[in-house]
């Protein structure tokens, strides 16, 4: 065991009879910080279940937006699938002006 490693595990000890009388915000946050550095495994475990919590909590907006989405979204009275014909009344341009740039 390196010297780190045990100056960490005392350190942990310590703070663990702290915590047993007057249980302080900061000292059980500190608490969890050494306990992540002498265990990387548990860093990766809590990191994990705040993004699912995070992913979890995102879900809401998502779904609102996906029924939005759904009024939104022209149905199969579409002006474009319907045909209407060639429009009514006279052609306003004539033949030598229906492309651009022809004056």
């Amino acid at each position: 065991m390196s010297w780190q490693r045990a100056n960490i595990q005392a350190a942990v000890n310590f703070l663990r009879e702290q915590m047993k009388g007057d249980a302080d915000a900061r000292v059980k946050v500190v608490y969890e910080g050494l306990l992540e550095v002498l265990e990387p495994a548990r860093r990766t475990a809590r990191v994990q279940r705040e993004a699912a919590e995070t992913a979890k909590a995102s879900v809401p907006v998502a779904v609102a937006r996906e029924r939005r989405r759904r009024v939104e979204r022209r149905g199969h009275s579409d002006r474009r699938l319907v045909n209407f014909g060639p429009p009514a009344g006279l052609e306003r341009r004539r033949a030598a002006h229906r492309r651009r740039g022809r004056s």
